[in-house]
């Protein structure tokens, strides 16, 4: 099976030391990316682990496909205990960061303990050096950026960085990287900054020689010629109308399923703003959304689908010029949109302040810096929902994403199980549900009859996708078949790492206490306890959500 190459790197930030030793082991049985992540973080991590504390770690890791020239390649991942869910979760983030990544020669490298100064760490092939950067406190991500250009050549695909909210332990603070990507669900953000860390570069010329298909060149020519396709004038945001349509698109915070406003910050909005093309490292299908407002001289990424609907509709917002502002302010001060505009909608909703976009920036703010109300809002939605007086719109503390399972029941099973919580792109099962996105086969939306293998199987696959590391966006190009090809494996034998995977991140959060009763929705769906338990039969796993063993570890 093809996989990742390299040693672990182990940077202690709070000894300033640095250790390397071989994984082979790890990353032949696990690919890259997030299996190695998981695994990594499954042995390495104390099950009891404060998300806050020195002994939480983080675990960058990409994977074999950083060395081809192939679309949808552009990717990296994070793993670690999230201080929103409580639970081990991995973010994966687009750009430019994981060819610099792979450049260094490491094939993970794991950040742990805590600086008591503010630290820069600068990871090479030649060597790692700590920089203390008291000057950095409370830089926003473009200044970082700005200092590290100026003071030692480095581009902004080259950092991960921690903007204030994350030195202020806002619990869904984002890493970000070339400026307006993010490791962005989760927190991950908020356990960089809790180390002390502001940012960490990579750089070298020591990427390893990975022996790819040529296969490589028919994905890549199909996503440069897929000109039609409509991601690629309006990015995600292309399925806002028919989301509406269909009754899927959440509107003031959950509380409607249309909004009446969805053309005015939707596809055909946002394509009005997007000015040049934008892409991820060595890929053609170039979804990405620069995008610039005229008028204001406001010019940004985005937004993309998820934070129309948090932003937008969710907020009742109906202006895309202000939605693009929120975005652009989460950006540079380093927060998950997804979590920021519904922790938001949640507050607009106690106060009865929906439309209020002034507010909207106002709180953005004051969550990235806790400030007043942003204090308590930097908690999240399940943290603050009582203070606020409002129902608490979360999975395992994780916000919800759009594509609503009301309406998607496969979806709402989805966010259930989901390790990570109410997140769209763990099974990405609304691409059945919904039969005009993709070239998946569809399945009737209503009710949850046969869908639990289905939803396993999804898991299975984007596990796999995740740790090639392979764009979610490949859908229409990426087939098991093409899959194999790539990864030198039966697709069979890809499953069952993908289902590997999905295990241990149950095991770890199953010794910090989680069970069946953290599956659950704020809403009911036909038949839901039953689904959940062929979920879990499906799996192996015992009916009350627990996985029937687990393997000894260094966490144990």
């Amino acid at each position: 099976m093809l996989h990742a190459t390299g040693s672990l790197l182990t940077i202690d930030v709070g000894d300033r030391t640095t250790v390397a030793e071989d994984v082979d082991d790890v990353l032949s049985s696990f690919i890259g990316g997030r299996g190695v992540g998981v695994k990594l973080a499954h042995d390495r991590i104390p099950f009891d682990t404060d998300p806050f504390g020195p002994e939480n770690s983080l675990f960058f890791t990409t994977g074999p496909l950083q060395c081809s020239t192939m679309s949808f390649t552009g990717r990296m991942n994070c793993t670690g205990v999230s201080p929103l869910t409580d639970g081990l979760l991995s973010s994966n983030a687009g750009g430019f960061l994981s060819r610099h990544f792979a450049a260094t020669g490491y094939g993970a490298v794991q950040v742990t303990g805590r600086s008591d100064d503010l630290v820069a760490v600068h990871v090479t092939d030649e060597g790692i050096e700590f920089e203390e950067v008291p000057q950095l406190a409370g830089a926003t991500v473009t200044e970082v950026g700005e200092y590290m250009a100026d003071e030692h050549g480095l581009g902004d695909e080259q950092l991960v960085v921690a903007g204030p909210a994350g030195e202020n332990r806002v619990r869904f603070a984002s890493i970000m990287t070339t400026e307006h990507r993010a490791f962005g669900r989760g927190g991950l953000g908020a356990v960089l900054g809790a180390k002390g860390v502001k940012c960490i570069s990579f750089a070298g010329d020591s990427a390893p020689d990975v022996d790819i298909d040529p296969i490589q060149m028919d994905v890549h020519r199909e996503a440069a010629t897929a000109n039609d396709h409509p991601m690629k004038s309006a990015g995600t945001t292309s399925v806002t109308e028919y989301a509406n349509h269909v009754s899927a698109l959440p509107t003031r915070y959950f509380s409607e399923l249309e909004f009446e406003g969805a053309s005015d910050i939707g596809g055909e909005a946002v394509a009005e703003k997007k000015y040049k093309k934008g892409t991820c490292s060595q890929c053609a299908f170039a979804c990405k959304l620069p995008t610039k407002d005229e008028e204001t001289g406001l010019e940004t990424e985005g937004p993309e689908y998820e934070t129309v609907m948090a932003f937008g509709s969710n907020a009742g917002v109906d202006d895309i010029v202000s939605v693009m502002k929120s975005n652009d302010l989460c950006d540079e001060l380093g927060m998950d949109t997804i979590s920021c505009g519904d922790v938001i909608s949640a507050y607009l909703a106690a106060n009865d302040e929906f439309g209020n976009d002034e507010l909207v920036h106002d709180l953005v703010e004051k969550i990235a810096y806790r400030e007043d109300e942003g204090d308590l809002l930097a908690e999240g939605v399940h943290r603050a929902a009582d203070e606020l007086g409002v129902e608490d719109w979360t999975v395992k503390g994780l916000e919800f994403s759009a594509h609503d399972g009301r309406t998607l029941n496969g979806q709402g099973l989805a966010f259930a199980v989901s390790n990570r919580g109410a997140d769209h792109m763990y099974a990405e099962f609304y691409s059945k549900e919904y039969p005009l996105v993709g070239k998946d086969e569809a399945v009737d939306p209503t009710g949850l009859d046969g869908k639990p293998p289905l939803i396993v199987a999804k898991e299975n696959h984007n596990a796999v996708l995740d740790s090639g590391v392979v764009c979610k966006f490949s859908r229409d190009f990426m087939t098991e078949e093409r899959l194999e090809t790539l990864l030198d494996t039966e697709y069979e034998k890809l499953q069952d790492t993908g289902a590997e995977i999905v295990e241990l991140e149950r095991h770890f959060n199953n010794q910090r206490g989680f069970d069946r009763e953290d599956d659950t929705l704020p809403y009911d769906l036909p038949d839901f306890e039953a689904a959940l338990s062929e979920y879990y039969a499906e799996r192996g796993w015992n009916d009350d959500g627990t996985v029937k063993s687990g393997p000894v570890s260094a966490g144990d």
